[in-house]
């Protein structure tokens, strides 16, 4: 997205530049090129995702890390997304090279954490890649939680009606490339 519009902008002050001098052939280029790039990149629409309010007001959801389906809960309170020890044994995280270093307050109390990188985090179709992560000691936690480290990725995210609304950027596609796979 920031691509197209530092090509649109650059496109426009070269635009203005030749109109400025008066240049018709010019003109007809620049005109040309910016209505080739209109017809060549399309924008999908943002991938959004809808989570109701749970019975005990919490926003619970079922997440894909690596692949392996796993129940979280928004926390914009935590800065990083944290996994229990049992969730990161579960997707095969490498849990004997983890060095237990971070300090961290849950509200079970205060225990310690182990950093390390999610390959892929989804979330419907919010797909994110290298998203820094926390791996609690076992039996330190029994809900995972989606936290900052992945909300702040997003677009916006925010509540609405007991529904939090997660948003994600949309694409520049190539109309020749318009189709997307399913992911997940």
């Amino acid at each position: 997205m920031i691509r197209f519009l530092l090509v649109l902008v650059m496109l426009a002050g070269t635009a203005g530049a030749v109109v400025a001098y008066g240049d018709p052939d010019q003109i007809a280029r620049a005109s040309h090129k910016v209505t080739h790039i209109f017809r060549t990149q399309t924008a999908t629409p943002a991938p959004a995702v809808q989570i109701p309010r749970g019975q005990r007001g919490e926003f619970a959801l079922r997440a894909k890390i690596n692949g392996v389906a796993a129940p979280m809960v928004i926390d914009t309170g935590a800065t990083s997304v944290v996994l229990t020890w049992e969730t990161a044994k579960a997707i095969g995280l490498p849990l004997e090279m983890l060095e237990y270093d971070v300090d961290l307050e849950t509200a079970g109390g205060h225990t310690k954490a182990a950093r390390l990188t999610l390959d892929r985090l989804s979330v419907g179709h919010l797909i994110e890649k290298s998203v820094p992560a926390l791996v609690v000691q076992p039996g330190q936690m029994k809900i995972n939680l989606l936290g900052m480290s992945f909300l702040d990725r997003l677009e916006s995210w925010g509540v609405r009606a007991d529904k939090l609304m997660l948003t994600g950027y949309p694409e520049l596609q190539s109309s020749h490339r318009r189709s997307r796979t399913a992911i997940d």
